[in-house]
């Protein structure tokens, strides 16, 4: 038996992660941290990625003046620093120090990496397209980087360390632990 769902709920039906942590920054300025969870992969050719972000937020500012952001992947064991990235505004902190984390410059933009993350995914702005109340940034990735341990063309899961963290709402997350593999 189906229940009904909340409208306002219903994107949790289909986005329950992986979390990631966008860095954003504009010359002059301290870097900022967003916590997202509307992050997808839309084009392969170019590698395009897709994160969506409110109007209101401050990273959305810093991303619309640069035309830059960095994606950066979070480890399962870094929910608390999560949780405080998308909890405080960079207009009022420095959520690097807030979070505990460190600023590692990137290659190809401006934004810093998170030293702390698994992976990332350096981007430049190629489209905004205004969505409802949020924007959606399509950035052309020009940079990737990944833990050479964890990750080997896809994700090793199942290694301690490498697992996925997937926001589920509010307070919630789940970690990804088992790789299932379909044998034809």
């Amino acid at each position: 038996m189906k229940k009904a769902i909340l409208l306002s709920k219903a994107h949790r039906i289909v986005n329950h992660g992986p979390v990631v942590l966008v860095t954003s920054q504009v010359e002059g300025e301290n870097p900022n941290i967003i916590a997202v969870a509307w992050v997808t992969p839309v084009s392969q050719s170019p590698p395009l990625v897709a994160i969506s972000i409110a109007e209101e937020h401050y990273s959305h500012r810093l991303i619309s003046l640069s035309g830059e952001f960095v994606v950066n992947v979070p480890c399962s064991t870094m929910a608390r620093e999560v949780m405080t990235c998308g909890k405080v505004s960079g207009r009022d902190v420095d959520k690097f120090k807030e979070a505990c984390l460190t600023p590692v410059p990137a290659e190809e933009v401006l934004p810093p990496l998170i030293k702390e993350c698994i992976g990332h995914l350096e981007c430049r702005v190629k489209q905004q397209v205004k969505a409802g109340d949020h924007t959606l940034f399509i950035g052309e990735v020009v940079k990737a980087w990944a833990e050479e341990n964890l990750f080997n063309e896809l994700w090793n899961v199942d290694i301690k360390g490498g697992e996925a963290l997937h926001h589920l709402g509010g307070n919630n997350f789940a970690i990804s632990r088992e790789k299932v593999i379909v044998r034809e």
